[in-house]
């Protein structure tokens, strides 16, 4: 596995993360304290932005999770790839995303830029 795949199985599994403590002790360790998130429903800067829109959709999505779907596409310091918002492993997805991670030099993410593709009542 990649380091940039696991950059990616990372940055999923704080997504599905739900105490709020080992959430931030994740992006603390995972991103740049100055790293965008910016997809088309949010826009933010740092560690407290990223882990407000993760919140946020945990409360709207209760008991669903966010899993891989297919494999991470890399080069250089980047990786896109897609996710699936999921009722249980291996479920239709009701939600479906596209997401490309930037690293700098140290490893950590120093961006996200996510496209949605299905969203639940489109």
């Amino acid at each position: 596995m990649s380091d940039l795949t696991q950059t990616v199985t990372q940055y999923l599994a704080l997504w599905n993360e739900t105490d709020a403590e080992k959430r931030a002790a994740g992006i603390a360790e995972l991103f740049a304290p100055d790293a965008p998130y910016i997809d088309p429903l949010a826009a933010v800067e740092g560690h407290d932005g990223f882990a407000a829109v993760v919140a946020g959709a945990q409360e709207q999505f209760k008991g669903l999770s966010f899993e891989l779907h297919g494999a991470v596409d890399t080069h250089h310091n980047i990786a896109r790839f897609q996710w699936g918002l999921v009722t249980e492993a291996g479920a239709e997805p009701v939600a479906i995303g596209f997401d490309v991670v930037v690293t700098g030099d140290d490893g950590r993410i120093s961006g996200v830029y996510g496209f949605l593709d299905k969203v639940p009542g489109a």
